[in-house]
Protein backbone atom coordinates (compact mmCIF):
# COMPACT_ATOMS: atom_id res chain seq x y z
CA UNK A 1 0.00 0.00 0.00
CA UNK A 2 2.83 2.59 0.74
CA UNK A 3 3.03 5.52 2.60
CA UNK A 4 2.01 9.29 2.61
CA UNK A 5 2.77 11.70 5.01
CA UNK A 6 2.07 15.57 4.92
CA UNK A 7 5.17 17.07 3.62
CA UNK A 8 4.28 19.64 6.15
CA UNK A 9 7.76 21.24 6.56
CA UNK A 10 7.92 22.07 3.22
CA UNK A 11 4.72 23.62 2.84
CA UNK A 12 5.06 25.79 5.72
CA UNK A 13 8.55 27.24 4.01
CA UNK A 14 6.45 28.09 0.93
CA UNK A 15 3.45 29.68 3.25
CA UNK A 16 5.44 31.81 5.15
CA UNK A 17 9.16 31.97 4.42
CA UNK A 18 8.23 32.49 0.87
CA UNK A 19 5.33 34.17 0.40
CA UNK A 20 4.65 35.47 3.66
CA UNK A 21 1.19 34.78 3.69
CA UNK A 22 -0.02 36.46 7.14
CA UNK A 23 1.47 39.25 6.47
CA UNK A 24 -0.58 39.65 2.54
CA UNK A 25 -3.84 38.41 4.06
CA UNK A 26 -3.56 40.62 7.05
CA UNK A 27 -4.40 43.37 4.35
CA UNK A 28 -7.76 41.66 3.52
CA UNK A 29 -9.85 42.80 6.07
CA UNK A 30 -12.02 38.93 5.78
CA UNK A 31 -8.79 37.32 6.90
CA UNK A 32 -6.88 40.02 9.09
CA UNK A 33 -6.96 37.61 11.81
CA UNK A 34 -5.80 34.80 10.35
CA UNK A 35 -2.32 34.15 12.21
CA UNK A 36 0.62 31.36 10.67
CA UNK A 37 -0.13 29.33 13.89
CA UNK A 38 -3.76 28.65 12.85
CA UNK A 39 -2.70 28.40 9.26
CA UNK A 40 -0.53 25.57 10.41
CA UNK A 41 -2.99 23.86 12.90
CA UNK A 42 -5.45 23.57 9.91
CA UNK A 43 -2.33 22.18 7.67
CA UNK A 44 -1.77 20.28 10.06
CA UNK A 45 -5.10 18.42 11.13
CA UNK A 46 -5.94 18.12 7.08
CA UNK A 47 -2.56 16.22 6.88
CA UNK A 48 -3.89 13.81 9.72
CA UNK A 49 -7.15 13.52 8.10
CA UNK A 50 -5.91 12.79 4.68
CA UNK A 51 -2.92 10.57 5.94
CA UNK A 52 -5.06 8.13 8.28
CA UNK A 53 -8.77 8.56 6.85
CA UNK A 54 -8.77 8.62 2.76
CA UNK A 55 -5.44 7.32 2.10
CA UNK A 56 -6.10 4.16 3.09
CA UNK A 57 -8.77 3.95 1.21
CA UNK A 58 -7.11 4.53 -2.15
CA UNK A 59 -5.81 1.45 -3.21
CA UNK A 60 -8.89 -0.60 -2.06
CA UNK A 61 -10.24 1.72 -3.94
CA UNK A 62 -8.79 1.16 -7.31
CA UNK A 63 -8.88 -2.24 -6.80
CA UNK A 64 -12.73 -2.34 -6.07
CA UNK A 65 -14.19 0.57 -8.26
CA UNK A 66 -18.06 1.87 -8.42
CA UNK A 67 -20.99 -0.26 -9.32
CA UNK A 68 -24.00 0.94 -10.55
CA UNK A 69 -27.45 -0.80 -10.29
CA UNK A 70 -29.15 -0.45 -13.51
CA UNK A 71 -32.80 -0.92 -12.79
CA UNK A 72 -32.45 1.86 -10.08
CA UNK A 73 -29.39 4.03 -11.54
CA UNK A 74 -28.09 4.02 -8.30
CA UNK A 75 -24.45 4.08 -7.81
CA UNK A 76 -22.74 2.66 -5.47
CA UNK A 77 -18.72 3.76 -4.46
CA UNK A 78 -15.89 1.60 -2.92
CA UNK A 79 -16.33 0.26 0.35
CA UNK A 80 -15.28 2.90 3.00
CA UNK A 81 -15.86 5.71 1.21
CA UNK A 82 -19.01 6.90 2.52
CA UNK A 83 -17.57 6.32 5.92
CA UNK A 84 -14.99 8.53 4.92
CA UNK A 85 -17.23 11.63 3.08
CA UNK A 86 -19.46 11.44 5.96
CA UNK A 87 -16.11 12.07 8.30
CA UNK A 88 -15.11 14.86 6.17
CA UNK A 89 -18.36 16.57 6.27
CA UNK A 90 -18.22 16.11 10.40
CA UNK A 91 -14.89 17.66 10.72
CA UNK A 92 -16.25 20.83 8.56
CA UNK A 93 -13.64 20.67 5.90
CA UNK A 94 -15.99 21.59 2.85
CA UNK A 95 -16.20 24.87 4.17
CA UNK A 96 -13.13 25.51 4.88
CA UNK A 97 -12.98 28.27 2.04
CA UNK A 98 -16.23 28.91 1.34
CA UNK A 99 -18.66 32.38 2.02
CA UNK A 100 -19.72 32.69 6.02
CA UNK A 101 -22.96 34.05 4.75
CA UNK A 102 -23.67 30.44 3.58
CA UNK A 103 -21.86 28.87 5.97
CA UNK A 104 -18.70 28.89 5.55
CA UNK A 105 -15.61 29.65 7.66
CA UNK A 106 -14.33 32.11 5.19
CA UNK A 107 -10.76 30.91 4.91
CA UNK A 108 -8.40 31.94 2.42
CA UNK A 109 -8.12 29.70 -1.16
CA UNK A 110 -4.35 29.61 -0.49
CA UNK A 111 -5.30 27.28 2.95
CA UNK A 112 -7.24 25.18 0.35
CA UNK A 113 -4.99 24.44 -1.72
CA UNK A 114 -2.99 23.07 1.28
CA UNK A 115 -5.80 20.59 1.90
CA UNK A 116 -6.28 19.65 -1.74
CA UNK A 117 -2.75 18.71 -2.00
CA UNK A 118 -2.69 16.88 0.39
CA UNK A 119 -6.58 15.23 0.12
CA UNK A 120 -4.96 14.34 -3.82
CA UNK A 121 -1.96 12.61 -2.37
CA UNK A 122 -3.85 10.34 -0.24
CA UNK A 123 -6.45 9.46 -3.02
CA UNK A 124 -7.48 11.47 -5.92
CA UNK A 125 -10.56 9.57 -7.14
CA UNK A 126 -12.01 10.35 -3.40
CA UNK A 127 -11.28 13.60 -3.58
CA UNK A 128 -13.29 14.37 -6.85
CA UNK A 129 -16.66 14.20 -4.95
CA UNK A 130 -15.66 17.07 -2.90
CA UNK A 131 -13.76 19.03 -5.21
CA UNK A 132 -16.03 19.38 -7.93
CA UNK A 133 -18.49 20.85 -5.11
CA UNK A 134 -16.69 23.60 -4.25
CA UNK A 135 -16.40 24.70 -8.12
CA UNK A 136 -20.51 24.38 -8.29
CA UNK A 137 -20.23 26.29 -5.21
CA UNK A 138 -18.07 29.10 -7.21
CA UNK A 139 -20.42 29.40 -10.01
CA UNK A 140 -23.70 29.37 -8.53
CA UNK A 141 -22.09 32.06 -5.94
CA UNK A 142 -21.08 34.59 -9.11
CA UNK A 143 -24.23 33.58 -11.15
CA UNK A 144 -27.18 32.41 -9.34
CA UNK A 145 -30.00 34.48 -8.13
CA UNK A 146 -31.08 35.04 -4.61
CA UNK A 147 -32.61 32.09 -4.51
CA UNK A 148 -30.71 30.05 -5.56
CA UNK A 149 -28.26 30.68 -3.85
CA UNK A 150 -30.12 30.32 -0.51
CA UNK A 151 -31.58 27.00 -1.71
CA UNK A 152 -28.43 25.36 -2.95
CA UNK A 153 -25.08 26.87 -1.31
CA UNK A 154 -26.10 26.47 2.77
CA UNK A 155 -25.81 22.54 1.61
CA UNK A 156 -23.58 22.65 -0.76
CA UNK A 157 -20.87 24.16 1.44
CA UNK A 158 -21.82 21.68 4.29
CA UNK A 159 -20.74 19.30 2.17
CA UNK A 160 -24.86 17.80 2.24
CA UNK A 161 -25.29 18.17 -1.36
CA UNK A 162 -22.44 17.51 -3.84
CA UNK A 163 -21.82 18.48 -7.35
CA UNK A 164 -20.75 18.72 -10.38
CA UNK A 165 -21.04 19.91 -14.36
CA UNK A 166 -22.12 18.58 -17.48
CA UNK A 167 -20.74 19.77 -20.26
CA UNK A 168 -19.42 17.08 -22.78
CA UNK A 169 -21.72 15.30 -24.74
CA UNK A 170 -20.31 12.10 -27.21
CA UNK A 171 -20.13 14.41 -30.41
CA UNK A 172 -18.60 17.41 -28.83
CA UNK A 173 -16.12 17.88 -26.05
CA UNK A 174 -13.85 20.45 -26.77
CA UNK A 175 -15.96 22.13 -29.53
CA UNK A 176 -19.03 22.76 -26.98
CA UNK A 177 -20.57 24.98 -29.73
CA UNK A 178 -21.82 21.87 -31.16
CA UNK A 179 -23.47 20.43 -27.98
CA UNK A 180 -27.32 19.17 -28.61
CA UNK A 181 -29.10 18.85 -25.10
CA UNK A 182 -32.43 20.77 -25.12
CA UNK A 183 -34.24 23.28 -22.49
CA UNK A 184 -37.64 23.53 -23.44
CA UNK A 185 -39.71 26.46 -21.13
CA UNK A 186 -42.24 24.99 -18.58
CA UNK A 187 -44.97 27.15 -17.59
CA UNK A 188 -44.02 27.41 -13.63
CA UNK A 189 -40.59 29.25 -14.87
CA UNK A 190 -38.53 25.78 -15.04
CA UNK A 191 -37.19 24.00 -18.01
CA UNK A 192 -37.76 20.74 -19.27
CA UNK A 193 -34.30 19.80 -20.33
CA UNK A 194 -33.41 16.40 -22.57
CA UNK A 195 -30.02 14.92 -23.89
CA UNK A 196 -26.85 12.70 -22.93
CA UNK A 197 -23.83 13.84 -20.77
CA UNK A 198 -20.78 11.46 -20.59
CA UNK A 199 -17.81 11.58 -18.88
CA UNK A 200 -19.38 12.95 -16.02
CA UNK A 201 -16.86 12.91 -13.09
CA UNK A 202 -18.57 12.10 -9.65
CA UNK A 203 -22.44 11.90 -11.91
CA UNK A 204 -23.77 9.56 -9.33
CA UNK A 205 -22.85 8.34 -6.33
CA UNK A 206 -24.37 7.02 -2.37
CA UNK A 207 -21.77 9.94 -0.59
CA UNK A 208 -24.17 12.49 -0.56
CA UNK A 209 -28.09 12.51 0.25
CA UNK A 210 -28.46 15.05 -3.28
CA UNK A 211 -26.30 15.50 -6.37
CA UNK A 212 -26.31 19.48 -7.97
CA UNK A 213 -25.62 18.88 -11.77
CA UNK A 214 -24.99 22.13 -13.69
CA UNK A 215 -26.21 21.44 -17.23
CA UNK A 216 -25.29 23.36 -20.54
CA UNK A 217 -28.48 23.01 -23.20
CA UNK A 218 -29.88 25.34 -25.50
CA UNK A 219 -32.95 26.92 -25.72
CA UNK A 220 -35.42 26.50 -28.32
CA UNK A 221 -34.69 29.73 -30.09
CA UNK A 222 -30.84 29.76 -29.14
CA UNK A 223 -28.65 30.78 -31.94
CA UNK A 224 -25.97 28.61 -32.84
CA UNK A 225 -22.61 27.89 -31.61
CA UNK A 226 -21.07 28.63 -28.13
CA UNK A 227 -23.34 31.53 -28.42
CA UNK A 228 -26.89 29.90 -27.97
CA UNK A 229 -25.79 28.25 -24.72
CA UNK A 230 -27.54 28.32 -21.13
CA UNK A 231 -26.59 26.73 -18.24
CA UNK A 232 -29.41 25.38 -16.27
CA UNK A 233 -29.52 23.61 -12.70
CA UNK A 234 -30.59 20.18 -12.18
CA UNK A 235 -30.39 18.55 -8.76
CA UNK A 236 -31.13 15.01 -8.34
CA UNK A 237 -33.72 15.29 -5.90
CA UNK A 238 -35.97 19.14 -6.52
CA UNK A 239 -35.79 20.77 -3.15
CA UNK A 240 -38.76 21.31 -1.34
CA UNK A 241 -39.54 25.03 -0.55
CA UNK A 242 -38.33 24.05 3.01
CA UNK A 243 -35.23 22.58 1.89
CA UNK A 244 -35.95 18.94 2.18
CA UNK A 245 -35.75 16.38 -1.00
CA UNK A 246 -38.78 16.35 -2.90
CA UNK A 247 -39.24 14.06 -6.05
CA UNK A 248 -36.61 12.16 -7.91
CA UNK A 249 -35.71 14.21 -10.94
CA UNK A 250 -35.67 13.19 -14.72
CA UNK A 251 -31.71 12.57 -14.83
CA UNK A 252 -30.31 9.12 -14.04
CA UNK A 253 -26.72 7.77 -14.76
CA UNK A 254 -27.21 5.16 -18.07
CA UNK A 255 -23.79 3.25 -17.58
CA UNK A 256 -20.20 4.04 -15.77
CA UNK A 257 -17.40 4.61 -18.15
CA UNK A 258 -14.71 1.25 -17.76
CA UNK A 259 -11.47 3.34 -17.49
CA UNK A 260 -7.62 3.20 -16.92
CA UNK A 261 -7.14 5.10 -13.52
CA UNK A 262 -9.38 7.05 -11.42
CA UNK A 263 -11.40 3.52 -10.77
CA UNK A 264 -13.05 4.88 -7.64
CA UNK A 265 -14.56 7.88 -8.67
CA UNK A 266 -17.88 7.01 -10.61
CA UNK A 267 -17.31 8.54 -14.31
CA UNK A 268 -21.40 8.54 -15.98
CA UNK A 269 -23.24 8.85 -18.61
CA UNK A 270 -26.10 10.36 -17.48
CA UNK A 271 -29.09 10.79 -19.34
CA UNK A 272 -31.44 13.75 -18.53
CA UNK A 273 -35.39 12.79 -19.97
CA UNK A 274 -37.92 16.30 -19.34
CA UNK A 275 -35.42 17.03 -16.33
CA UNK A 276 -36.06 19.55 -14.23
CA UNK A 277 -33.89 22.81 -14.26
CA UNK A 278 -33.43 26.13 -13.83
CA UNK A 279 -31.53 29.09 -15.37
CA UNK A 280 -28.57 29.79 -14.21
CA UNK A 281 -27.21 33.58 -15.03
CA UNK A 282 -29.08 34.73 -19.07
CA UNK A 283 -29.99 32.85 -21.45
CA UNK A 284 -27.13 31.90 -23.96
CA UNK A 285 -24.47 33.36 -22.00
CA UNK A 286 -24.18 30.43 -19.98
CA UNK A 287 -20.64 29.44 -20.68
CA UNK A 288 -19.44 33.04 -18.66
CA UNK A 289 -21.32 31.21 -15.92
CA UNK A 290 -19.64 27.66 -16.36
CA UNK A 291 -16.24 29.20 -16.80
CA UNK A 292 -15.96 30.14 -13.23
CA UNK A 293 -16.42 26.54 -12.45
CA UNK A 294 -14.47 24.91 -15.81
CA UNK A 295 -11.44 27.54 -14.45
CA UNK A 296 -11.30 26.52 -10.78
CA UNK A 297 -11.57 22.77 -11.98
CA UNK A 298 -8.65 23.84 -14.20
CA UNK A 299 -6.48 24.93 -10.86
CA UNK A 300 -8.35 21.86 -9.13
CA UNK A 301 -6.37 19.37 -11.71
CA UNK A 302 -2.99 21.33 -11.24
CA UNK A 303 -3.79 20.16 -7.52
CA UNK A 304 -4.49 16.48 -8.22
CA UNK A 305 -1.34 16.35 -10.46
CA UNK A 306 1.04 17.85 -7.51
CA UNK A 307 -0.80 15.94 -4.65
CA UNK A 308 0.06 13.06 -6.98
CA UNK A 309 3.70 13.74 -7.96
CA UNK A 310 4.30 13.85 -4.10
CA UNK A 311 3.16 10.60 -2.69
CA UNK A 312 5.33 9.12 -5.68
CA UNK A 313 7.84 10.81 -4.69
CA UNK A 314 7.78 9.83 -1.30
CA UNK A 315 7.25 6.23 -2.11
CA UNK A 316 9.93 6.01 -4.51
CA UNK A 317 12.52 7.79 -2.31
CA UNK A 318 11.40 5.25 0.58
CA UNK A 319 12.36 2.52 -1.34
CA UNK A 320 15.44 3.90 -3.36
CA UNK A 321 16.98 4.10 0.33
CA UNK A 322 15.73 0.49 1.35
CA UNK A 323 16.47 -1.32 -1.86
CA UNK A 324 19.82 -2.88 -2.60
CA UNK A 325 21.18 -3.78 -5.70
CA UNK A 326 24.68 -3.46 -7.27
CA UNK A 327 27.53 -1.83 -6.07
CA UNK A 328 28.38 2.30 -6.25
CA UNK A 329 30.15 2.97 -8.87
CA UNK A 330 33.54 5.06 -6.32
CA UNK A 331 33.32 1.62 -4.03
CA UNK A 332 30.81 0.25 -1.72
CA UNK A 333 29.07 2.30 0.54
CA UNK A 334 26.97 -0.01 2.64
CA UNK A 335 29.77 -2.74 3.54
CA UNK A 336 27.68 -4.76 5.77
CA UNK A 337 25.36 -5.50 3.22
CA UNK A 338 25.99 -7.76 -0.26
CA UNK A 339 24.99 -4.76 -2.28
CA UNK A 340 24.29 -0.96 -1.81
CA UNK A 341 20.89 1.04 -1.86
CA UNK A 342 19.95 2.08 -5.29
CA UNK A 343 19.97 5.87 -3.98
CA UNK A 344 23.70 5.40 -4.21
CA UNK A 345 23.14 5.34 -8.83
CA UNK A 346 23.54 8.63 -10.18
CA UNK A 347 20.87 7.71 -12.47
CA UNK A 348 18.46 7.32 -9.83
CA UNK A 349 19.18 9.99 -8.09
CA UNK A 350 18.55 11.91 -11.69
CA UNK A 351 15.33 10.51 -11.08
CA UNK A 352 14.15 11.23 -7.84
CA UNK A 353 15.88 14.87 -7.79
CA UNK A 354 13.67 15.76 -10.76
CA UNK A 355 10.65 14.37 -9.15
CA UNK A 356 11.77 16.39 -5.93
CA UNK A 357 12.75 19.45 -8.20
CA UNK A 358 9.16 19.55 -9.96
CA UNK A 359 6.64 18.92 -6.99
CA UNK A 360 8.80 21.43 -4.99
CA UNK A 361 8.41 24.18 -8.03
CA UNK A 362 4.69 22.97 -8.32
CA UNK A 363 4.17 23.89 -4.89
CA UNK A 364 5.45 27.38 -4.65
CA UNK A 365 3.58 28.07 -7.96
CA UNK A 366 0.49 26.87 -6.65
CA UNK A 367 -0.16 27.95 -3.59
CA UNK A 368 1.20 31.81 -4.86
CA UNK A 369 -1.92 30.99 -7.20
CA UNK A 370 -4.05 30.21 -4.52
CA UNK A 371 -2.58 33.50 -2.88
CA UNK A 372 -3.72 35.34 -6.21
CA UNK A 373 -7.08 34.41 -5.86
CA UNK A 374 -7.87 35.94 -2.72
CA UNK A 375 -6.33 38.74 -4.13
CA UNK A 376 -8.49 38.97 -6.79
CA UNK A 377 -11.65 38.99 -4.57
CA UNK A 378 -10.67 40.88 -1.21
CA UNK A 379 -8.02 42.78 -1.68
CA UNK A 380 -9.14 46.65 -0.61
CA UNK A 381 -7.21 48.29 -3.40
CA UNK A 382 -8.28 47.56 -7.13
CA UNK A 383 -5.14 47.55 -9.03
CA UNK A 384 -4.10 44.96 -7.17
CA UNK A 385 -7.09 43.13 -7.64
CA UNK A 386 -6.91 43.71 -11.56
CA UNK A 387 -3.41 42.65 -10.99
CA UNK A 388 -3.77 39.14 -9.30
CA UNK A 389 -6.78 38.79 -11.96
CA UNK A 390 -4.55 39.70 -14.60
CA UNK A 391 -2.04 37.27 -13.65
CA UNK A 392 -4.31 34.32 -12.92
CA UNK A 393 -5.63 34.91 -16.17
CA UNK A 394 -2.65 34.02 -17.99
CA UNK A 395 -1.32 31.33 -16.08
CA UNK A 396 -4.34 29.30 -15.16
CA UNK A 397 -3.75 26.85 -18.37
CA UNK A 398 0.06 26.57 -17.24
CA UNK A 399 -0.83 25.45 -13.82
CA UNK A 400 -3.53 22.79 -15.41
CA UNK A 401 -0.82 21.86 -18.40
CA UNK A 402 2.71 21.97 -17.22
CA UNK A 403 1.98 21.15 -13.63
CA UNK A 404 -0.18 17.99 -15.13
CA UNK A 405 3.00 16.77 -17.98
CA UNK A 406 5.73 17.35 -14.66
CA UNK A 407 3.59 14.94 -12.78
CA UNK A 408 3.53 12.32 -15.54
CA UNK A 409 7.08 12.35 -15.49
CA UNK A 410 7.15 12.57 -12.04
CA UNK A 411 5.09 9.35 -11.13
CA UNK A 412 6.47 7.44 -14.42
CA UNK A 413 10.14 8.25 -12.80
CA UNK A 414 8.51 6.53 -9.52
CA UNK A 415 7.60 3.75 -11.14
CA UNK A 416 10.53 3.82 -12.80
CA UNK A 417 12.81 3.70 -9.58
CA UNK A 418 10.73 0.60 -8.39
CA UNK A 419 11.65 -1.47 -11.32
CA UNK A 420 9.54 -4.63 -12.11
CA UNK A 421 8.36 -4.06 -8.71
CA UNK A 422 7.08 -0.59 -9.80
CA UNK A 423 5.04 -2.35 -12.47
CA UNK A 424 2.56 -4.67 -10.59
CA UNK A 425 -0.39 -3.33 -8.50
CA UNK A 426 1.00 -4.52 -5.34
CA UNK A 427 3.51 -1.56 -4.34
CA UNK A 428 0.76 0.71 -5.58
CA UNK A 429 3.27 2.55 -7.80
CA UNK A 430 1.35 2.15 -11.01
CA UNK A 431 -2.06 3.63 -9.50
CA UNK A 432 -0.20 6.45 -9.45
CA UNK A 433 0.75 6.49 -13.36
CA UNK A 434 -2.57 5.25 -14.32
CA UNK A 435 -4.53 8.43 -12.22
CA UNK A 436 -1.70 10.96 -13.22
CA UNK A 437 -2.77 10.38 -17.39
CA UNK A 438 -5.97 11.97 -17.18
CA UNK A 439 -4.89 14.75 -15.83
CA UNK A 440 -3.69 15.72 -19.17
CA UNK A 441 -6.72 15.34 -20.76
CA UNK A 442 -10.07 16.42 -18.58
CA UNK A 443 -11.30 19.53 -18.01
CA UNK A 444 -9.39 20.87 -21.53
CA UNK A 445 -6.41 18.72 -23.30
CA UNK A 446 -3.22 20.15 -22.39
CA UNK A 447 -3.37 21.50 -26.02
CA UNK A 448 -6.16 23.39 -25.34
CA UNK A 449 -4.63 24.91 -22.69
CA UNK A 450 -1.70 25.37 -24.84
CA UNK A 451 -3.73 27.11 -27.01
CA UNK A 452 -5.19 29.28 -24.41
CA UNK A 453 -2.30 30.37 -23.42
CA UNK A 454 -0.58 31.51 -26.65
CA UNK A 455 -3.77 32.66 -28.69
CA UNK A 456 -6.23 34.41 -26.04
CA UNK A 457 -3.97 34.83 -23.25
CA UNK A 458 -0.82 36.19 -24.93
CA UNK A 459 -0.90 37.08 -28.20
CA UNK A 460 -4.71 38.54 -28.13
CA UNK A 461 -3.98 41.74 -25.73
CA UNK A 462 -0.61 41.95 -27.19
CA UNK A 463 1.28 40.31 -24.02
CA UNK A 464 0.15 43.15 -21.82
CA UNK A 465 -0.77 40.28 -19.25
CA UNK A 466 2.52 38.21 -20.03
CA UNK A 467 4.83 41.35 -19.12
CA UNK A 468 3.31 41.80 -15.90
CA UNK A 469 4.35 38.18 -14.64
CA UNK A 470 7.59 39.33 -16.68
CA UNK A 471 7.99 42.72 -14.53
CA UNK A 472 7.85 40.30 -11.13
CA UNK A 473 10.86 38.09 -12.84
CA UNK A 474 13.11 41.75 -13.45
CA UNK A 475 12.36 43.28 -10.53
CA UNK A 476 13.68 40.12 -8.76
CA UNK A 477 16.35 39.82 -11.42
CA UNK A 478 17.22 43.86 -10.75
CA UNK A 479 17.14 43.79 -6.59
CA UNK A 480 19.50 40.30 -7.00
CA UNK A 481 22.17 41.91 -9.86
CA UNK A 482 24.75 42.51 -7.20
CA UNK A 483 24.25 39.37 -5.26
CA UNK A 484 26.69 37.82 -6.67
CA UNK A 485 25.77 34.15 -4.54
CA UNK A 486 22.76 34.47 -6.56
CA UNK A 487 24.22 35.30 -9.75
CA UNK A 488 23.82 31.22 -10.82
CA UNK A 489 20.19 32.04 -10.48
CA UNK A 490 20.17 35.18 -12.04
CA UNK A 491 21.92 35.20 -15.06
CA UNK A 492 19.76 32.79 -16.60
CA UNK A 493 16.50 33.67 -15.42
CA UNK A 494 17.08 36.85 -16.49
CA UNK A 495 17.92 35.27 -20.03
CA UNK A 496 15.08 33.22 -20.42
CA UNK A 497 13.14 36.28 -19.47
CA UNK A 498 14.78 38.20 -22.91
CA UNK A 499 14.24 34.99 -24.89
CA UNK A 500 10.14 34.62 -23.72
CA UNK A 501 9.57 37.80 -25.39
CA UNK A 502 11.56 37.48 -27.92
CA UNK A 503 10.20 34.84 -29.55
CA UNK A 504 6.59 35.44 -28.64
CA UNK A 505 6.92 38.69 -30.87
CA UNK A 506 8.20 36.42 -33.21
CA UNK A 507 5.36 33.98 -32.72
CA UNK A 508 2.88 36.95 -33.28
CA UNK A 509 5.24 38.14 -36.34
CA UNK A 510 4.37 35.52 -38.18
CA UNK A 511 0.86 34.48 -37.08
CA UNK A 512 -0.13 38.02 -38.94
CA UNK A 513 0.28 35.91 -42.03
CA UNK A 514 -0.24 32.10 -41.07
CA UNK A 515 -3.02 31.49 -37.91
CA UNK A 516 -0.76 27.85 -37.97
CA UNK A 517 1.95 29.58 -36.52
CA UNK A 518 0.53 29.32 -33.55
CA UNK A 519 -1.15 25.97 -33.05
CA UNK A 520 2.25 24.59 -34.10
CA UNK A 521 4.06 26.47 -31.35
CA UNK A 522 0.94 26.61 -28.53
CA UNK A 523 2.76 22.98 -26.77
CA UNK A 524 6.58 24.10 -26.57
CA UNK A 525 5.58 27.54 -25.67
CA UNK A 526 3.64 25.98 -22.67
CA UNK A 527 6.60 24.22 -21.45
CA UNK A 528 8.67 26.98 -21.92
CA UNK A 529 6.22 29.19 -19.81
CA UNK A 530 5.94 26.44 -17.52
CA UNK A 531 9.93 26.71 -17.19
CA UNK A 532 9.89 30.10 -16.97
CA UNK A 533 7.55 30.36 -13.79
CA UNK A 534 9.62 27.24 -12.04
CA UNK A 535 12.53 29.52 -12.62
CA UNK A 536 11.19 32.21 -10.82
CA UNK A 537 10.07 30.41 -7.79
CA UNK A 538 13.58 28.04 -7.40
CA UNK A 539 14.91 31.97 -7.89
CA UNK A 540 13.55 33.14 -5.14
CA UNK A 541 13.80 29.96 -2.81
CA UNK A 542 17.29 29.75 -3.63
CA UNK A 543 17.84 32.86 -2.24
CA UNK A 544 16.07 32.15 1.20
CA UNK A 545 17.76 28.59 1.11
CA UNK A 546 21.42 30.69 1.03
CA UNK A 547 20.54 33.12 3.73
CA UNK A 548 19.76 30.29 5.77
CA UNK A 549 21.53 27.08 4.55
CA UNK A 550 23.12 27.13 7.95
CA UNK A 551 20.65 27.40 10.31
CA UNK A 552 19.55 23.56 9.07
CA UNK A 553 19.61 21.18 6.63
CA UNK A 554 16.36 21.95 4.99
CA UNK A 555 17.65 24.93 3.40
CA UNK A 556 20.96 22.92 2.08
CA UNK A 557 18.87 20.68 0.31
CA UNK A 558 16.54 23.43 -1.23
CA UNK A 559 19.79 24.93 -2.71
CA UNK A 560 21.13 21.64 -4.04
CA UNK A 561 17.69 20.86 -5.51
CA UNK A 562 17.83 24.65 -7.36
CA UNK A 563 21.23 23.94 -8.60
CA UNK A 564 19.82 20.64 -10.13
CA UNK A 565 16.73 22.64 -11.57
CA UNK A 566 18.47 24.82 -13.18
CA UNK A 567 21.53 23.03 -14.21
CA UNK A 568 19.92 19.60 -15.12
CA UNK A 569 15.61 20.72 -16.11
CA UNK A 570 15.92 24.79 -17.35
CA UNK A 571 18.00 23.49 -19.71
CA UNK A 572 15.18 21.64 -21.67
CA UNK A 573 13.80 25.44 -22.58
CA UNK A 574 16.05 25.63 -25.32
CA UNK A 575 14.68 22.35 -27.08
CA UNK A 576 11.56 24.25 -26.79
CA UNK A 577 12.95 27.67 -28.44
CA UNK A 578 13.69 25.33 -31.66
CA UNK A 579 10.69 23.94 -31.51
CA UNK A 580 9.13 26.99 -31.59
CA UNK A 581 11.46 28.92 -34.09
CA UNK A 582 11.12 25.76 -36.81
CA UNK A 583 7.13 26.94 -37.03
CA UNK A 584 4.45 25.46 -38.75
CA UNK A 585 6.18 24.09 -42.21
CA UNK A 586 7.39 20.47 -40.51
CA UNK A 587 3.73 20.17 -39.06
CA UNK A 588 1.32 21.21 -42.21
CA UNK A 589 3.69 19.96 -45.22
CA UNK A 590 2.80 16.64 -45.01
CA UNK A 591 -0.47 15.92 -47.31
CA UNK A 592 -3.01 13.95 -45.36
CA UNK A 593 -3.12 10.69 -47.62
CA UNK A 594 0.46 10.67 -47.17
CA UNK A 595 0.21 10.41 -43.26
Amino acid sequence: MGQYNAPLRDMQFVLHELLGVEAELKSMSQHAELDADTINSITEEAGKFASEVIFPLNQSGDEEGCSLDKASGVVNAPKGFKEAYAAYVEAGWPALACDPDFGGQGLPEVVNNVLYEMLNSANQAWTMYPGLTHGAYAALRAHGTPEQKATYLPKLVSGHWTGTMCLTESHCGTDLGMLRSKAEPNADGSYAISGQKIFISSGEHDLAENIIHLVLARLPDAPAGTKGISLFIVPKFIPNADGSLGARNGIKCGSLEHKMGIHGNATCVMNLDGATGWLVGEPNKGLNAMFVMMNGARLGVGMQSLGLAEVAYQNSLAYAKDRIQMRSLTGPKAKDKPADPIIVHPDVRRMLLTQKAHVEGARAFAYWSGLQIDKEHFHPDEKVRKEAADLMALLTPVVKGFITEQSWVSTTYGMQVFGGHGYVKEWGMEQYVRDARINMIYEGTNGIQALDLLGRKVLSDMGAKLMKFGKLVTDLCKAESQNEAMAEFIKPLAELGQEVQKVTMEIGQKAMKNPDEVGAASVPYLHLMGHFVYAYFWARMAKIAIEKQGQDDFYKAKLITARFYYQKLLPETATNLKQIRAGAAPLMELAEALF
